[in-house]
């Protein structure tokens, strides 16, 4: 059996338990471990060899301490990604080896650097699982554990001892558990809840079940703080200004509204159906408008994230992951605000002089001011707290007169385009997807940003003039956001693809930009 694991999944107490159990079962086991480099770059490795045949006065067998690729019994992957990782090094078998997995992902470092959506296809994996495993047990069984106050090693240990492909008894791995001493109550309760698991998902198999029938996955539960279903969307006069929007885009607008109010009050969801209103006749495009419109004007500045920092919800979140019902916790905040997010808060007339020479004297980047809070002290939270006050100031500061600036140029340039060619609003639309970050990186973004529209409109401009259709300014767009999105490697190339697209349709050489975009 092998269990491929990064730090802080409880690999090593997994394997423990495991062998514990085997030996009060009066099996022959081995366990070692492989330690990793770190996360992602190398996951550390348990390996379990139970030997179950043979005469008792026979010479010991003699145990590996690596599995042999092609020759596993039981991979159990504390987390979905692993499983991946396990197939490509040629580990399982379908004919031979039983994947127990939690479904759950930690994303990998790669995942996470890419500037757009780089997570790696859930569905993918679960077909390889599928493809790979003689018999598969998948669940998250991290929203398990939290459900239930513990870990997920103790409710895959559970999950292993219901799915019966190791001749250990159930009573046996309770013992080892006991036997270790740490968290009894809590470890008990995920075992008890992963058994329960793998005995459903069992009996669905015996049934005559389809394999896919047998994966039963669970989503963790949300913070109360992320839920937008407030009372604003059950409020009459909202109800009735999404009523006027096609029905279609409804769902979408109840929550828009929700999460505008819930960011500043009910005349700034006002202001985000305003601006939606004109687009309401085409629904494909409204419905790209409306979600990317309801991202951008909740920008995250600094009184927003102190809202979102001292909510009690929080804090009730943290005691639920870290399974401290009872007794203090202590939560300290890494806040490395810089200048621009600094004065962003404050009323736009009063800073802007400052802001405008301060982007002189630092135009790669303002000074950051590092600090750690503890939140969990009074000091510390009225610290954060205090920022929520501002919230009336927001609509004058400058960073909203930033942002709504850009916003209404993002606007208009999806109207006008509107006009020519929904498939090139569509990707113009799509452009906002750019705006992120924060400090250097939101600059950057929005840079982008500027320099889309603007030559995207400019390379329409010019296919218009000339009679033609808008193919170049379309896939311009939608090829620079592309590149734009694989990170900051891609963005020069970016840069530059939008340079050469213009300088070719400027000079009336329409095959020739659609030469460059084809290469890039």
């Amino acid at each position: 059996m092998l269990i491929p694991a990064v730090g802080g999944q409880g690999g090593g107490v997994l394997l423990e338990w495991i062998v514990d159990a085997a030996l009060a079962g009066g099996l022959q086991v081995h366990g070692t471990s492989i330690p990793g480099v770190a996360q992602r770059t190398g996951s550390t490795t348990y390996y379990v060899e139970v030997f179950t045949a043979g005469d008792g006065d026979a010479e010991p067998p003699t145990f590996s301490l690596y599995p042999v690729p092609g020759a596993l019994d039981v991979l159990l992957a504390p987390e979905f990604l692993e499983i991946g990782r396990m197939i490509e090094l040629g580990f399982p078998s379908p004919d031979r080896t039983t994947i127990i997995a939690s479904t759950h992902r930690l994303y990998s470092i790669h995942e996470k650097i890419t500037t757009g959506r780089g997570v790696y296809p859930i569905e993918n994996l679960q077909a390889a699982a599928r493809a790979f495993s003689k018999t598969l047990y998948a669940f998250d069984a991290l929203a398990l554990a939290r459900e239930h106050g513990t870990e997920a090693n103790a409710v895959l240990l559970g999950a292993l001892a219901g799915s019966g492909v190791l001749p250990i008894r159930v009573d046996a791995y309770r013992d080892a558990i006991q036997a270790k001493g740490v968290q009894v109550d809590a470890n008990l309760r995920g075992f008890e809840a992963g058994l329960a698991v793998a005995a459903r998902l069992r009996e669905t198999a015996e049934a005559g079940a389809s394999a896919s029938a047998r994966n039963d996955t669970r989503s963790a539960p949300a913070p109360a703080s992320a839920d937008p279903q407030t009372a604003a969307t059950a409020d009459p006069d909202f109800e009735r200004r999404i009523a006027e929007f096609p029905e279609e885009l409804r769902p979408t607008l109840a929550q828009a509204v929700a999460r505008l109010v819930d960011y500043q009050d009910r005349r700034y969801a006002e202001r985000y159906l305003g601006r939606l209103t004109p687009f309401a006749r085409d629904p494909e495009v409204a419905r790209v408008v409306a979600r990317h419109l309801a991202v951008w004007m909740t920008y995250e500045d600094a009184i927003r994230v102190a809202q979102l920092k001292t909510r009690p919800s929080r804090f009730e979140r943290i005691r639920q992951e870290k399974g401290a019902q009872r007794g203090e916790i202590v939560v300290t905040d890494f806040l490395k605000p810089d200048l621009d997010e600094i004065y962003g808060i404050l009323p736009y007339r009063l800073v802007a002089p400052f802001a405008r020479w301060a982007e002189r004297r630092w135009p790669h980047g303002r000074p950051a001011l590092g600090q750690h809070v503890k939140t969990t002290t009074v000091l510390g939270y009225l610290r954060v707290w205090l920022l929520t006050l501002l919230r009336p100031l927001r609509p004058i500061s400058y960073r909203a007169h930033a942002e709504h600036a850009r916003m209404h140029r993002w606007l208009a340039a999806v109207a006008r385009c509107a006009s020519w060619d929904k498939a090139l609003a569509l990707e113009i639309a799509r452009g906002a997807q750019l705006v992120k970050g924060y400090g250097d990186v939101r600059r950057r973004m929005t840079a982008h940003v500027d320099r889309l529209l603007e030559s995207v409109m400019r390379a329409a401009e010019c296919e218009a003039a000339n009679g033609g259709g808008f193919e170049a300014s379309r896939e311009l767009a939608a090829r620079y956001r592309t590149l734009v999105l694989q990170g900051p490697d891609a963005e020069a190339r970016a840069v530059a693809l939008a340079d050469r697209v213009l300088a070719r349709l400027t000079a009336a050489d329409r095959r020739g930009a659609l030469a460059s975009l084809a290469e890039a």
